[in-house]
């Protein structure tokens, strides 16, 4: 797998190597998740292993933020996330890596819940928004294995983005 790219100095290339072999863990082969990253397209992982997901619309995200600029939008979610995973795909969906089990509890009717039964495309470590902004990439890389987003967090952050579209709308 490629090494890490150098905006991305936080996470060491030992450091990467876990990072991406926990994440292979979510699938039975991980050598098939490696293939996929080697051959540059995301993982099809399975959720409610390692990790749930929490998908997000854009608008959101962009409302909460103040901004969809992507160098933005990733510094205020990896301020806002305590540093957790987050996945862009093509700017459809935002992705917020929470701990598996998250299903139980999640709430919000503003963030779909992806568990047990879900397959979530995960792209390489190296695919970012400055590497791949049209392609699935991470707009928050991971940074250590097993991190993940605090569910509450995600949803507060969901709440700051509709309060913001509600006060845009009046």
């Amino acid at each position: 797998m490629p090494e890490p790219p150098a905006q991305h100095a936080r996470t060491h290339p030992s450091d990467a190597d876990a990072i991406s072999s926990w994440l292979a863990s979510a699938v039975p082969t991980p050598k098939d998740a490696y293939d996929d990253w080697w051959l540059g397209r995301p993982a099809l992982l399975r959720g409610g292993q390692i990790f749930d997901a929490v998908r997000v619309q854009p608008e959101l995200v962009h409302a909460a933020v103040g901004s969809s600029t992507p160098a933005d939008v990733a510094t205020s979610l990896a301020r806002r996330l305590s540093a957790g995973p987050v996945i862009c795909d093509r700017g459809i969906w935002y992705y917020a890596l929470v701990p598996p089990g998250t299903t139980t509890s999640w709430r919000s009717a503003l963030g779909t819940i992806r568990g047990r039964g879900a397959w979530i495309g995960v792209p390489a470590l190296d695919r970012t928004h400055q590497t791949h902004p049209v392609h699935p990439h991470w707009i928050v890389t991971p940074r250590w294995p097993r991190r993940l987003c605090d569910p509450e967090d995600v949803a507060e952050l969901l709440r700051a983005g509709q309060h913001q579209l509600e006060g845009a709308a009046r």
